[in-house]
């Protein structure tokens, strides 16, 4: 068989999974393929269907569409060479759960002022790089000390997060994460859930507090498309066998650059760019689509000592 679609929901729910096989079967029968058996990853919660004799070009947005109605996130992709050698995530709203810059923005009192900007930013309705200059304006003179507590405090991790890095590493991938945000927070999260390497924007500080501004160059979106580039012929990774994931509009460049590109609870302008969408499950979902099994995740939370800052 040439094709693997993968169906997986958010937790275990063997009707509603059994359902959607059934209507991906007689989908990807009435498209004119062969279907060739199925395997389940995770019983009840995620499932390879095999198939082959027809384009991927018909079956995805057939299945995709009718796996959207019930719930269910699905990716339709060609067999071969399914795991990748390489993982670049984004931070902000990906890896993790919230924008750092928000909060940031909330302990200066001008998150109403803020919001609008990076919301605008995500969707790419401004440039990335003159939305971030002025939200930073905006946090002025905040506390290095607020900052550290905001980070403490305001900081959780994406359903899945911890897991997708550690069996992707185990395996042998490099893991890169990228952030339009700042070093303050993809340094910490990066050691936190095991990141070979992270690459963000730097606060300019002086005498404890942020002054407005960023220690040049700014890392952009197109910056993050490059970091692919420059890590992947470093390690000499075929292209295909990248995989890239985020949420907003200043991802697109690095997406397009992957061989595996997947949208994360994203903006419909991601979406768009994307080969498959994560809308319902968690980070976990993208080992299911690379076909690893649940019995070979990595729960173990013990910090990598690979993370270089």
């Amino acid at each position: 068989m040439n094709y693997v679609a993968t169906l997986i929901v958010k937790t275990q729910s063997p009707e509603r999974l059994e359902k959607g096989v059934a209507l991906a079967r007689q989908l990807i029968e009435k498209a004119g393929a062969e279907f060739g058996g199925m395997d389940w990853l995770s019983p009840g919660q995620a499932v390879d269907l095999f198939f082959s004799g027809a384009s991927l070009a018909v079956i995805k947005p057939l299945l995709g569409a009718a796996m959207q109605q019930l719930q269910i996130d699905s990716f339709a992709q060609t067999q071969a060479g399914r795991k990748a050698r390489m993982l670049i995530a984004d931070m902000d709203s990906t890896m993790i759960e919230i924008e750092c810059i928000d909060e940031l923005a909330a302990a200066m009192g001008v998150k109403d002022q803020i919001a609008p900007i990076t919301e605008a930013a995500m969707h790419g309705q401004i440039d990335f790089g003159e939305a971030l200059k002025a939200r930073v304006r905006l946090i002025t003179g905040l506390e290095v000390e607020q900052v550290e507590r905001i980070r403490d405090r305001r900081l959780s991790y994406s359903p899945g997060a911890k897991t997708l890095v550690a069996t992707m590493k185990r395996a042998g991938a490099n893991t890169l994460l990228v952030s339009g945000g700042f070093t303050f927070f993809s340094d910490f999260v990066a050691r936190e859930l095991g990141f070979d390497e992270a690459r963000a924007n730097r606060l300019e500080i002086k005498k404890g507090r942020l002054t407005g501004r960023l220690r040049p160059p700014i890392f952009t979106a197109q910056s993050k498309r490059q970091a692919l580039i420059e890590v992947r012929n470093a390690l000499k990774i075929p292209s295909d066998q990248t995989l890239a994931v985020g949420d907003g509009a200043n991802d697109i460049p690095m997406l397009e650059e992957a061989g595996i590109s997947i949208a994360y609870h994203a903006k419909e302008k991601t979406v768009a760019v994307a080969d498959a969408r994560i809308d319902f499950a968690g980070l976990e979902a993208i080992l299911f689509f690379q076909g690893y099994r649940r019995s070979e995740f990595v729960t173990d939370e013990a910090k990598p000592e690979s993370y270089r800052p």
